[in-house]
C-alpha cells in the first residue's frame, strides 16, 4: 500500500479504497462474472486493490458486467439480483461512502431502509404507532422498482447534490453496466434500472424515491403519515375516502416518475380492533416479514383480554424459516455431540429470534418443532 502514488487526476485515495475493501469483506457475498471469490481476492489482495485504485484514481475504471442470479420469491416467482465482482463492489462502496453523508442531510425521517443508524425494527415500531392513531392504511408496492428506475430522472436528482464530474461519470458507468444472464448472454441497459445487489444501488434508489415519493408526500399530502423501507411503503390515512384519494394521487405520481404501482399487491387496509368496528375486506397487511392484523391482547391495567391491532411474524416468514430448517437437514446432522449441533444451529436461531422476537412473538410451534428434531438428531 505504501508504494501507491497518489498524484492522480481523480481524488480517490488509497484510504478510500482500503476502507471500502474492509466493508465489502465484512459483508461477504459471492463472486461476480470473473468468478473471483473473496478468498481468492485476499490471496492476492495488494495486486487487486492497487489495480482498482490506479484505474479509479485516473478516471479509467469501467465496471465489468453484473452477474445475474435468481432468488426464489414467496409467490413462486424469482427475484433477479445483480452481483458485481468483488473489485467492483469495493469501487462502488468507495463512492457510496463519499456521497452518503450529503444525501443523509436531505433524506426524510420517514425513510428507514439502507441508511446508517436506521433499521427495520425502527420502521416497524413507527408503523405500529401510526396504526394506533390512524384507522386506514395503504399497503404500497411498486412494480419492479429497481428494474424500472429511469436513469434520466435519477441523474437529475444526483446532479442536484453532486457537482464532482468524476463521481457523476462513475455513477453513469455503473448505471449503464451490462448484465450477464445465466446463459452467458450480455444484455445492455435501455436507460432504466439499477441492479439489486449493487452496493451503490440502494443509495441511488433512496435518492430517487426521496423526490418521487417522500418529499412529494411531505409537500403535497402533509396529513398523510408514512413509513418507507427501500421500495416498500406504508401510508396512514384518516378515512377510507382519504385513503382512496391518496392512492389515486400517488398512483398518478408514480406514473409521472416512470413507475407503476403493483395492482395485485397494493391495497387499502382497515386497522380493525375493539374501537374500530367498520366492515372492510382487508384488515391485514405484511411489512418487513411481519403481519399487521387484529390480535387478542391483554390489558396491562386490568388483565382483561381485548381485540387490538398489532404485528407478529408473518405466515410467509414462518414458512421461509421452516424451509430453511428442512434445507439444513437437522435430523441428518453428523456432529459428534449436541454441542456441535448447537454451534451449527445457533447463528440461524439467533438471527431468527433477534429479528422476529422483537415484537409480539407467536412462533412457539415453529421452535417446538425445532426442539423436537434437535432431540432426534442428538439421539442419532
Amino acid at each position: 500500500m505504501n508504494l501507491w502514488n497518489e498524484t492522480k487526476s481523480v481524488p480517490v485515495s488509497r484510504e478510500m479504497i482500503w476502507a471500502a475493501y474492509k466493508k465489502v469483506k465484512a459483508n461477504k457475498g459471492s463472486a461476480g462474472v470473473d468468478e473471483i471469490s473473496m478468498e481468492e481476492f485476499d490471496a492476492d489482495r495488494s495486486k487487486h486493490l492497487y489495480k482498482l485504485w490506479n484505474r479509479m484514481a485516473s478516471g479509467s475504471y469501467f465496471p465489468p458486467p453484473v452477474k445475474e442470479v435468481e432468488i426464489p420469491k414467496k409467490d413462486g416467482k424469482v427475484r433477479k439480483l445483480g452481483v458485481p465482482t468483488i473489485a467492483d463492489r469495493i469501487g462502488q462502496m468507495a463512492i457510496k461512502d463519499y456521497l452518503e453523508a450529503r444525501f443523509e442531510k436531505i433524506f426524510s425521517s420517514n425513510s428507514y431502509g439502507y441508511r446508517p443508524n436506521r433499521n427495520a425494527h425502527q420502521a416497524l415500531e413507527q408503523v405500529r404507532n401510526n396504526c394506533r392513531k390512524t384507522d386506514w392504511v395503504i399497503d404500497l408496492d411498486i412494480k419492479g422498482f429497481f428494474d424500472n428506475i429511469d436513469h434520466g430522472r435519477l441523474l437529475l436528482a444526483v446532479e442536484k447534490h453532486v457537482s464532482e464530474n468524476w463521481c457523476l461519470f462513475y455513477i453513469k458507468r455503473w448505471l449503464n453496466a451490462s448484465v450477464q444472464k445465466k446463459s452467458g448472454e450480455l444484455v445492455q441497459k435501455q436507460g432504466k434500472g439499477t441492479p439489486q445487489g449493487g452496493v451503490i444501488s440502494p443509495l441511488l434508489a433512496n435518492l430517487f424515491l426521496h423526490y418521487a415519493m417522500d418529499k412529494w408526500l411531505e409537500l403535497k399530502h402533509p396529513e398523510v403519515k408514512f413509513v418507507r423501507y427501500a421500495d416498500d411503503a406504508i401510508l396512514h390515512c384518516r378515512s377510507k375516502t382519504h385513503a382512496e384519494q391518496t392512492l389515486n394521487a400517488i398512483g398518478e405520481r408514480m406514473k409521472e416518475c416512470g413507475l407503476e404501482l403493483h395492482p395485485g399487491k397494493t391495497k387499502i387496509v382497515y386497522c380493525k380492533d375493539y374501537r374500530r368496528q367498520e366492515k372492510h375486506e382487508n384488515v391485514k397487511f405484511d411489512f418487513l416479514g411481519y403481519s399487521f392484523q387484529p390480535r387478542t391482547a391483554k390489558s396491562r391495567k386490568t388483565g382483561k383480554l381485548f381485540l387490538g391491532y398489532d404485528c407478529a411474524i408473518s405466515i410467509s416468514s414462518k414458512k421461509r424459516i421452516a424451509d430453511k430448517m428442512e434445507e439444513l437437514n437437522i435430523v441428518g446432522l453428523t456432529h459428534k455431540s449436541i454441542v456441535g449441533v448447537a454451534q451449527f444451529l445457533n447463528p440461524y436461531i439467533r438471527g431468527w429470534v433477534n429479528y422476529y422476537g422483537k415484537f409480539r412473538c407467536n412462533s412457539y410451534g415453529l421452535f417446538s418443532w425445532l426442539n423436537f428434531v434437535v432431540v432426534i438428531a442428538a439421539r442419532n
